[in-house]
């Protein structure tokens, strides 16, 4: 786990803080992880997959982390994860929902439980980690929540109808919360990235990868650590008066 980033050392901003993190076992989530506890915060990495990895890469470096196994898109799963969190951590102070998924595949092509499978880890999930982990943040009076969406939702590419309408939701669940929350100290924003070289992306469609860094200010491919610097900035005191904001992390490809 890396103590400095372009060579100047890191902060330990997030010092005493929990950090909830879903889809941590790899990818953006991973990188996530790594940064919030390089700061400070003992990390839940949430996941259906083994996280024991990015567990030990933090333990290694000397943070705090555990695994917790998890059906987001079961409500009874996310509440005992909530109760484990809780009984090994604490009760959590930042929520990041980044866990998703984004098949590409035509339209017409596209049947109803596909549209509703992409629906419920990218939607539904947001609400069940919410209910589970807001009681908690409103007692303290403080708590930070992120949600993953996507730059898509500014320029779609095709094949991506029920992934774009996903993000989009979500956009519209950030500002919802944003405004419901905000009197219990809980600011809710949203980061949109472009296209993110991960395992995953990776088993995507390959010319993607040519094409999107074109569109871009920044003509490169995007890795999960160009994310992390704005993370850890929604996440701490210092954006205490940003709420209810989607912020394009996409080397410029959105220009609003």
């Amino acid at each position: 786990m890396p103590d400095r980033i372009n060579d100047r050392p890191m902060t330990r901003r997030h010092e005493g803080r929990t950090a909830v993190i879903t889809g941590a076992a790899g990818g953006i989530g991973r990188a996530y992880a790594v940064r919030l506890a390089a700061e400070g915060a003992a990390v839940a990495v949430l996941d259906r997959a083994d996280g024991a990895a990015v567990v030990k890469e933090i333990h290694d470096a000397g943070g705090r982390a555990i695994a917790v196994h998890v059906d987001l898109t079961d409500a009874a799963s996310v509440a005992a994860a909530q109760e484990e969190v809780a009984e090994q951590l604490g009760a959590a102070d930042i929520l990041v929902n980044n866990a998703g998924i984004y098949p590409n595949q035509p339209f017409e092509s596209i049947t109803f439980e596909q549209w509703r499978a992409v629906f419920t880890l990218n939607v539904d999930a947001l609400f069940h980690t919410a209910k589970a982990f807001v009681p908690g943040m409103r007692e303290r009076g403080w708590g930070r929540i992120v949600n993953m969406t996507s730059n898509s939702v500014g320029m779609v590419i095709p094949g991506f109808s029920h992934y774009v309408s996903s993000k989009m939701a979500a956009i519209g669940l950030t500002r919802g919360l944003a405004t419901d929350l905000a009197d219990a100290g809980i600011t809710v924003n949203a980061i949109a990235p472009s296209l993110v070289r991960t395992a995953t992306t990776e088993a995507g469609p390959a010319e993607l990868f040519e094409m999107v860094p074109q569109l871009q200010a920044i003509r490169r491919v995007q890795v999960p650590e160009d994310l992390t610097g704005m993370l850890s900035f929604l996440v701490s005191d210092a954006a205490a008066f940003v709420t209810g904001q989607t912020l394009f992390v996409d080397g410029g490809l959105i220009r609003s």
